[in-house]
């Protein structure tokens, strides 16, 4: 019987292998493309902030809105096992239309890096999005329930063992999600979970559970209505309502499911907070500073799972309960929402730092007006009506000069007097290029906000006499001005070219600046080494490192809340309608990112720091009525009350049956614990 017992234990360890494995690999094709998701919005399809915000969090909405259709169609129609499988076919299918509309040669006819045609890539991209989201959403309710489903009702230790290793898998597939492609990874979760498929213990379909849940809620609200006159007796729930149409033992079902479900209520402030760290935290990050710690940042969340997860549930939890305090789940939500409001609260305090370092750019109404002078003396420029600016040979102002006004006059004191009008761009900034002949100085348009990806926008005036060829860039003519181009962070050599003459320029450069680079006609002569630099805007100096606490208190927020609330939506339902709580759980996060959307479309805060505060308070508050809640709510084991209402009714023999059966093997189960305990001893 030892012997025997031993065997099924390793049978259970093999085929729960299979299905966290395949969880694994799931995780990882979903975090893979999704943390690089909004990067592909804002530079690839050159969507601004809000907009890719908004659109990012649309789709891991609309990812946890699509587990009510998961578990619709597992529970009434394909099963579990089966949905896992065609579903996640549609999502090998929507990963590979979301690869291909990354690929610009396709619309890219003359080869300049950029699509010809844009609406082609967001069509191909949104389609493969509903895709993705449709098989990630449809799955997911049914992989955690299904898990579930391979555990008897008395072995709840093993259960909470499973959800903490489930959870483990999934970060540890967020982890590495940046080492191998999504795509291969979505066949791999096919084929390892299929490979289990003769060791699962496979529930039969027990129709459409949700639309009856839904038709028996109807009927309660329908006939309570009809009999709210104060002549009929009062029952103890509404949903006592539907006594006279509906089973008992559904009621009773729909009870627990509507008593966690209420408790869900105030949920989706977590995940308003917590999925910003794919989109607000992602844009917060391109502003600042960082080498090897931007590899560090993109992934400190998984790392941190895969160590607080074991230390939580091995080592804190345990040591509160010895300590005699009562740590339930609800309290440990709670305590990781406050988690979550000191994380945007450590945002916060980043982005007035990160603000303090941004130029002070034009509003829609300003110009910002700066002044290069490439000519061989000082010049004394007078900008109409009062701005006066003394500026050396191959020198620049200051700093930009800001204008109420477009229409300016500038006037040299050359001799004789130059005197030129211009008209600025309104919320844009600009250069004034003043060459060797001062007659036919010239606007030259600036960048206007941070290079994109932490890049460095760069650019040549040239005061030599003759054309230049400069590396990477186009020919050059004398007094002209290259077009800004975007290098990467680090040392680069740029070689100047006329003729037989040429000399090389190196540079080594941040991130997030913009610079001008004046040569002068002694170019060659000095080996470059004359070239002056304009710096249009500073680099970023505010170290990415200064995000790590807040990704240090989100992350354990998670731990306390997510985990916990999968373990305790799944212990807390009715065994027939596990997916539909499951999926219930889910809809919460979809709620919160469509918060997030709202706030980003309406909210439009001037400082985005407001913004992390705002989102910090709500949660707080958020979270006092939450514990509320909590103190009043009361567990409950779903099976003991099923089994009583079933008494109440008449007891099947099959399920008495069952149930001896359960009980003649947890009995087996500690005899067997014991004499390996005196084995051991």
């Amino acid at each position: 019987t030892l012997f025997s017992n031993k065997k099924k234990k390793r049978k259970k360890i093999c085929y729960i292998f299979f299905i966290v494995v395949n969880e694994f690999c799931e995780r990882f094709s979903y975090y893979g493309m999704r943390a690089v998701l909004v990067l592909y919005f804002r530079y690839f399809l050159l969507w601004d902030d809000d907009l890719a915000t908004s659109i990012y969090h649309a789709f891991v909405a609309l990812c946890y809105l699509t587990p009510i259709l998961g578990a619709i169609i597992a529970d009434s129609w394909l099963g579990k096992f089966k949905t896992i499988i065609y579903l996640s076919i549609v999502y090998a299918i929507g990963q590979v239309t979301m690869a291909i509309s990354t690929i610009h040669d396709i619309t890219d006819a003359n080869r300049d890096g950029t699509p010809d045609n844009f609406t082609f890539h967001i069509a191909l991209s949104m389609l493969g999005l509903i895709l993705i989201a449709l098989g990630t959403g449809g799955i997911k309710p049914c992989v955690a329930a299904f898990g579930g489903d391979q555990f008897q009702e008395h072995q709840s230790r093993q259960l909470n063992t499973f959800f903490s290793v489930f959870y483990l898998c999934i970060n540890a597939g967020s982890l590495l999600s940046t080492l191998i492609t999504p795509l291969k990874s979505v066949a791999s979760t096919l084929m390892v979970f299929i490979a289990g498929s003769g060791m699962y213990v496979k529930t039969d379909p027990e129709g459409n559970i949700m639309w009856s849940v839904c038709k028996c809620i109807g009927f309660a609200i329908k006939n309570r209505f009809r009999h709210r006159s104060s002549s009929y007796p009062k029952r103890e729930h509404w949903m006592d309502w539907a006594n006279e149409k509906y089973d008992k033992l559904l009621i009773a079902q729909i009870k627990m499911v509507l008593k966690v479900l209420f408790l869900y209520i105030p949920l989706p402030m977590f995940w308003t907070l917590f999925d910003q760290k794919g989109s607000r935290w992602t844009l917060q990050a391109t502003t600042m500073s960082g080498d090897f710690v931007s590899i560090l940042i993109s992934t400190v969340n998984p790392i941190l799972i895969l160590t607080l997860v074991p230390i939580m549930d091995r080592l804190i939890f345990p040591l509160i309960q010895k300590c005699g305090l009562n740590f339930s789940p609800l309290k440990r939500m709670t305590v990781g929402m406050l988690f979550a409001a000191m994380a945007f609260v450590s945002a916060a305090l980043v982005q007035i730092e990160i603000d303090k370092t941004l130029p002070n750019f034009p509003s829609s109404s300003e110009s910002q007006l700066k002044v290069v002078n490439t000519y061989s003396t000082t010049l004394n420029v007078t900008i109409s009506p009062n701005e006066h600016l003394l500026i050396e040979s191959f020198g620049s102002s200051a700093d930009y000069v800001t204008f109420d006004h477009q229409d300016i006059t500038v006037s040299l004191n050359t001799n004789p007097v130059i005197t030129k009008a211009f008209s600025l761009i309104k919320g844009g900034r600009q250069t004034l290029i003043i060459p060797s002949d001062p007659t036919v100085m010239y606007l030259k348009e600036d960048v206007k906000s941070k290079p994109r990806e932490g890049k460095n926008a760069i650019r040549f005036v040239n005061g030599y006499t003759a054309d230049l060829n400069i590396t990477n860039l186009d020919s050059i003519e004398p007094s002209a001005t290259t077009n800004y181009t975007l290098v990467n962070q680090g040392k680069r050599d740029f070689v100047l070219r006329h003729g037989e003459q040429w000399c090389e320029f190196s540079r080594k450069f941040g991130f997030g600046a913009s610079y001008t680079f004046l040569i002068p006609s002694t170019v060659f002569s000095d080996d470059c080494e004359s070239i002056t630099e304009v710096e249009d805007m500073k680099p970023n100096s505010v170290h990415m490192a200064l995000q790590i606490p807040q990704y240090f208190l989100i992350t354990t927020g998670e731990v306390m809340f997510s985990v916990t609330g999968l373990q305790f939506s799944y212990s807390q339902a009715p065994k027939n309608m596990k997916s539909v709580l499951q999926a219930g759980w889910l809809c919460t996060n979809a709620v919160g990112n469509i918060i997030v959307l709202i706030v980003a479309e309406l909210g439009k805060l001037p400082k985005q720091w407001a913004e992390y505060l705002l989102f910090a308070s709500l949660l707080v508050a958020v979270s006092i009525i939450f514990s509320i809640m909590a103190y009043f709510y009361t567990y409950i084991d779903p099976a003991e009350i099923e089994a009583q209402v079933r008494k109440e009714q008449g007891l099947e023999p099959e399920e008495m049956e069952k149930e001896t059966l359960e009980m003649e093997e947890k009995d087996e189960d500690q005899k067997n614990e014991q004499g390996v305990k005196q084995t051991k001893i």
